[in-house]
């Protein structure tokens, strides 16, 4: 008698049957062996020499397998795997010790275009059984990216602690302010003067009563209230444990009501100059407010390491690697240029690092964020504001910027220069790159709207001509718009290249009229040039000035008066020999002030040497009204070692005399504090900034266009593949928000996918008929299959102009995951962003594609008839048939049927 469980299990079968007597049966080989198996891997050196050679790294011909009539899908997953193998064997190498450099960079490029070949051919495969994707599997999927709603509220920080019914000591005092709403047809001054009150206990029950009062008086619907701010949670270390403290007392803050149809604007009758300080320290980045003594100042709630002078501490957001430029514009905000090592808030960055452009108000409240949007990685290094409220912002790129391009060579920086309007949107772009590596390390504007910008370049730049090693350059751009309507573009003007043939570069520029100074180190000495501006914008040089050896750095120079001001650090006591010395150098490095004529004749030099025995640095000079405002790290011992404390320090010099007019030192947090950039806004100091408030015109709404909210950038797009497997572009563009983007994504889906708008956050504020209306909060998009659709696939865009990355989306399946008839889909989470640029990114890469090779190993584990859990629903695949055929044929044979 035949066992037909054996037969059966000849073709992957079983029966619950019994046979006859027991027959010893071999064991049934139901799966083609996998290339994971020892005995058909294939050497890792030769998949590292099969790369590196510029073979394809999956090869559909080349998967074998040994059980006829095999489902297509194991030859798909084991082709699969061998690529994502060949890129293991690349990080592995690229990981290990005293790679060349030359190999590294082979290394890179071939990873990079093997990422492309595997998701491209992930695209393309398509498998019977179940999903495989490049990505989740998921049935509802969420942007990180969120864009702010409008809203008429402003909070202000905490600015009492106490009962509301307690003295405030913000509010003692002369407080005198001004409230200026406007509406549509008229602008409503309200004065508000706390000596008005009298007697009456200035707590924060009576003063807002009293401001409100004089609100309701002026017939306008703005009225100012309090939140109260949860305290900090306290804890203190006993031996090995921690022991929770009682929460400290309430907290308050003021809270601005406005309205959909008012502005609202805060001024003083007292003001004095403000000058805002970054600085890092142990926990962190901070944005600091000082005034000279005009205003009265104290130590702000919750703030540590106060020093007189002192009107704010403010923590800046985290993410936060490096600030290198600030300014202040005609309203008083203060604008911030920084590198980013991760997004801030909602606006995730696509790369591994990025530039924002981040505004705050007077009161250190951030207005809004702007990132640049590169694929790999952005400096910021310089920032410029023009009379009309135009914002520029230079650096470098390494990587795409613009739809998917790279420059040069993709592993080496590039100069950028961008342009922002008054809403912070960005008109504008150029991208400027040597051979070599090259970067922008200055921008200002000058006549007609013309920006300038400089920084130093490896090789010879477009349009100049190398002088060997590092050199300086010079570039001007335009802006130009065909008709009202239409893009504005920059153009460039020119560029000039100089320098020696040994290191140089350009630490700042300014203009004075048709007059351009650029001050920078070259070959180890501190020079100064002078162009002359031509009606064009087209400079000719008109002289330099060999300062001596530079021995340091040169923080920045301006025009006062007709004067050139140079301003940074030396170890050099004769520099710019000649000079009249106000005061002289005191040994290691010294801050120094140097005033020279226009013409940069040294015969009215004024040289003041600023520091203690040990080193001081400047980490930004701003000249303001005649006055020179330095900050740095102060008098640090010679030859400390980083984690040792520091102390900084804020001065302001007569340039002339010499004279130190104001100064102030102190510590920060692990007793660190350095301090990074300089901003001075003129009468931007005043009781409003006890009472946290701002000056200038509240804002209540930030533009809504996806380029601005979030790092995204015109061009970049992803693709969404229907049922059918076909593939649509969505591609980003100038004017797209969150709801165009949202109906895009609909229609490339086939209307597979339901695409909406979710708001998370905010408060109702009233109704439009059925329309429920709500302000603040942020909304995202919320993306899931529609009823009785499949879904669809989100596959990323190109590299280097991948749009899911700005938006916050995972590549992958978006659809049903559950259900007697839905098929299983494993997602290969692979990002384009991976590369081999260093240890780090190697071993990172490698754990990256050994989670995918798992998957793939899982998928063929799952496809094992041992592991079916479900009954086929519908037709049975090709291959299912075929086995089901022959089983059928050899019964007949068996049977003579």
């Amino acid at each position: 008698m035949i066992d037909n469980s054996y037969l059966l299990g000849l073709f992957g079968q079983s029966t619950s049957w019994g046979g006859g007597a027991a027959v010893a049966t071999p064991k049934v080989k139901t799966q083609p062996t996998p290339p994971w198996e020892n005995a058909r891997q294939t050497p890792q050196s030769d998949l590292l020499r099969s790369a590196l050679a510029g073979r394809s790294l999956i090869d559909g011909q080349a998967a074998r397998l040994d059980l006829p009539g095999a489902s297509a899908d194991y030859g798909k997953l084991f082709s699969l795997y061998q690529g994502l193998a060949s890129l293991a064997a690349m990080a592995d190498r690229a990981g290990g010790k005293s790679v060349p450099s030359t190999e590294l960079a082979l290394l890179n490029k071939r990873f990079d275009a093997g990422l492309t070949e595997v998701s491209g051919w992930l695209s393309q495969a398509g498998f019977d059984a179940f999903n495989l994707v490049q990505g989740t599997s998921s049935s509802l999927s969420k942007s990180t990216a969120a864009v702010a709603r409008d809203t008429s509220k402003s909070l202000t920080g905490v600015i009492h602690e106490g009962a509301a019914t307690d003295p405030v000591a913000a509010f003692q005092g002369d407080v005198q302010f001004r409230i200026t709403v406007g509406k549509l047809e008229q602008t409503v001054h309200v004065d508000i003067d706390l000596n008005d009150m009298g007697a009456q206990t200035r707590s924060l029950t009576n003063v807002l009563g009293f401001i409100n009062g004089k609100l309701e008086d002026a017939g306008v619907q703005a009225r100012i209230g309090r939140e109260m701010i949860p305290a900090e949670e306290r804890s203190i270390k006993v031996g090995d444990k921690t022991v929770a403290l009682p929460s400290g007392p309430d907290r308050w803050a003021l809270l601005v009501r406005g309205s959909s149809v008012e502005t609202l604007q805060f001024s003083a009758p007292a003001t004095a100059d403000a000058v805002y300080v970054t600085q890092g320290t142990a926990s962190g980045n901070q944005l600091l407010k000082f005034t000279d003594g005009a205003v009265p100042s104290g130590a702000g709630i919750g703030e540590t390491h106060w020093v007189d002078g002192r009107l704010a501490q403010d923590g800046l957001p985290e993410g936060i690697s490096a600030i290198r430029a600030s300014a202040t514009d005609a309203d008083g905000n203060v604008w911030l240029v920084a590198d980013l090592s991760e997004g801030l808030g909602n606006q995730p960055i696509k790369g591994t690092s990025d530039v924002a452009l981040m505004k705050f108000d007077s009161a250190g409240r951030l207005v809004f964020s702007r990132a640049l949007g590169a694929a790999d990685q952005a400096s910021g290094y310089a920032l410029a504001i023009s009379d009309d409220g135009r914002v520029a912002v230079a650096g470098s790129v390494t990587g795409a910027l613009d739809n998917g391009v790279a420059g040069a060579n993709r592993g080496l920086s590039d100069s950028f220069v961008t342009v922002f309007n008054l809403k912070g949107e960005e008109q504008w772009t150029q991208r400027r790159g040597a051979a070599a590596a090259d970067e922008a390390t200055a921008v200002t504007f000058g006549p007609g709207g013309t920006v300038y910008v400089a920084g130093r370049a490896q090789s010879a730049m477009i349009g100049a001509s190398a002088q060997g090693g590092w050199d300086g350059y010079l570039q001007g751009f335009s802006q130009q718009q065909a008709y009202p309507t239409a893009p504005i573009t920059g153009g460039l003007q020119f560029t000039t290249q100089f320098g020696t043939a040994g290191e140089d570069s350009v630490a700042s520029i300014a203009v004075d009229g048709s007059n351009l100074y650029a001050a920078g180190v070259e070959n180890g000495r501190a020079v100064v040039r002078h162009y002359e501006l031509n009606g064009a914008g087209q400079p000719t040089l008109l002289g330099m000035r060999d300062l001596g050896a530079m021995s340091g750095e040169i923080a920045g120079i301006a025009v006062s008066d007709g004067r050139v001001i140079v301003a940074g650090t030396t170890r050099n006591e004769n520099l710019a020999a000649g000079a009249t010395v106000n005061t002289a150098h005191s040994g290691g490095g010294d801050a120094f002030v140097l005033s020279m004529d226009g013409d940069l004749s040294a015969g009215g030099d004024r040289l003041t040497f600023h520091g203690g025995a040990g080193d001081d640095t400047v980490a930004d000079v701003k000249v303001h009204d005649g006055k020179v405002w330095i900050t740095g790290v102060a008098d640090r011992p010679l030859g400390g070692l980083p984690e040792d404390p520091t102390m900084a320090y804020l001065s302001r010099i007569d340039p002339t005399s010499g004279v130190v007019e104001w100064t102030r030192t102190w510590k920060g947090a692990g007793d660190q504090a350095v301090t990074g950039t300089i901003a001075v806004a003129s009468g931007g100091a005043s009781i409003l900034d006890r009472l946290g408030l701002p000056t200038g015109v509240i804002a209540q709404g930030d533009s809504k266009q996806l380029t601005a909210a979030t790092s995204l950038r015109v061009g970049d797009r992803f693709y969404v593949a229907d049922s059918n497997g076909r593939s649509r572009a969505v591609t980003i563009e100038a004017r797209d928000t969150l709801q165009t983007l949202a109906r895009k994504i609909e229609q490339a889906s086939n209307m597979q996918l339901r695409v909406t708008v979710a708001s998370e956050g905010g408060e109702v504020s009233g109704k439009d008929g059925e329309t429920t209306l709500t302000m603040g909060g942020f909304q995202r998009l919320s993306i899931q299959a529609r009823d009785g659709r499949e879904g669809a696939v989100l596959r990323a865009g190109e590299s280097g102009r991948d749009a899911l990355a700005g938006l916050g989306l995972s590549p992958g399946f978006v659809g049903k995951t559950s259900g007697a008839d839905t098929k299983k889909t494993y997602g290969i989470q692979l990002s384009g962003n991976l590369n081999l640029s260093g240890l780090e990114a190697a071993k990172a890469a490698g754990e990256a594609i050994l989670a995918a090779m798992k998957v793939v190993r899982d998928a063929y584990r799952d496809l094992s008839p041992q592991n079916a859990v479900k009954k086929p629903v519908g037709q049975a695949p090709a291959y299912m048939t075929a086995r089901i055929a022959n089983y059928q044929a050899a019964l007949n044979r068996l049977t003579g049927g």
